[in-house]
């Protein structure tokens, strides 16, 4: 399995769509920026048939310092995730 770095991801877009590599690197940048300003207010970002991503909000919990075995506190955060749809999971597997 290889790495898809956003240089590579934003030339194919730009192939694809006849922008660009400028334009497409404006509207990347942006369409992120809308994904995190969304996540960081509360809300999620669905898109049918590829994806939701969200929110998961991790409880405090204790847990173990692998070096000394001594407890420690671990405080409640936040987590983006991302669940990925049918559509996705289908081409994903081939189908």
């Amino acid at each position: 399995m290889s790495k898809l770095s956003k240089q590579e991801f934003v030339e194919l877009v730009s192939k694809r769509t006849s922008l660009t590599k400028t334009d497409t690197t404006k509207t990347l940048d942006a369409i992120l920026d809308v994904i995190t300003e969304s996540l960081s207010n509360g809300n999620e970002v669905s898109f049918t048939g590829f994806g939701t991503f969200g929110i998961s909000e991790r409880k405090a919990r204790s847990g173990r310092n692998p070096r000394t075995g001594e407890e420690i506190k671990i405080s409640a955060k936040k987590a983006p995730v991302f669940k990925a749809g049918k559509g996705l999971k289908d081409e994903v597997e081939g189908k």
